[in-house]
């Protein structure tokens, strides 16, 4: 694959959180070129309320991974954090989640590029719009600061 800029969302709700995505940020630094890295935000969890708080970043990046290379780092990096199966939005010592890979647009089994709920989700578009505000998400054909002017989610973020 060619050099591609992704944008990728990093969030923890289990054990050490802040040391747990800044560990993963450092590794995510040495398998491709950081461009830009948000601020950290603790956000109400979505899905499934009794569980604590999740910490989260996006990170923007040039990458030279495939988008199923992506994918297999994203795993790696969270195996290698302790994470092990659970149930669907529930805790998790790391969730890595690949928002945007250039222009792609991908919807396998198991491989969903762009990541198919993020313009309902204010996790997920709070940080994102810190490091990437004019990228365009290319199924809605707007940008990430035009979908978190439009998110209608309640649930809370607060930037730390």
């Amino acid at each position: 694959m060619l050099r591609c800029e992704a944008v990728l969302l990093l969030g923890s709700n289990q054990g050490r959180r802040v040391r747990r995505i800044r560990d993963a940020v450092d590794r995510l630094s040495r398998e491709t070129e950081l461009l830009a890295v948000s601020r950290m935000y603790a956000s109400e969890p979505f899905g499934r309320s009794h569980q604590p708080w999740f910490l989260n970043l996006a990170v923007r990046a040039v990458t030279e991974h495939s988008p199923w290379g992506l994918l297999a780092l994203a795993k790696r990096l969270e195996r290698e954090a302790g994470r092990r199966g659970g149930a669907r939005w529930g805790p998790r010592t790391l969730d890595v989640d690949i928002l945007l890979l250039g222009e792609s647009v991908i919807d396998l089994p198991g491989l969903v590029i762009p990541h198919a709920s993020m313009a309902l989700r204010r996790f997920c578009l709070l940080p994102a719009a810190e490091v990437a505000p004019t990228a365009v998400v290319p199924t809605y054909g707007r940008t990430v600061t035009q979908l978190l002017d439009a998110c209608e989610d309640l649930l809370e973020v607060i930037v730390l």
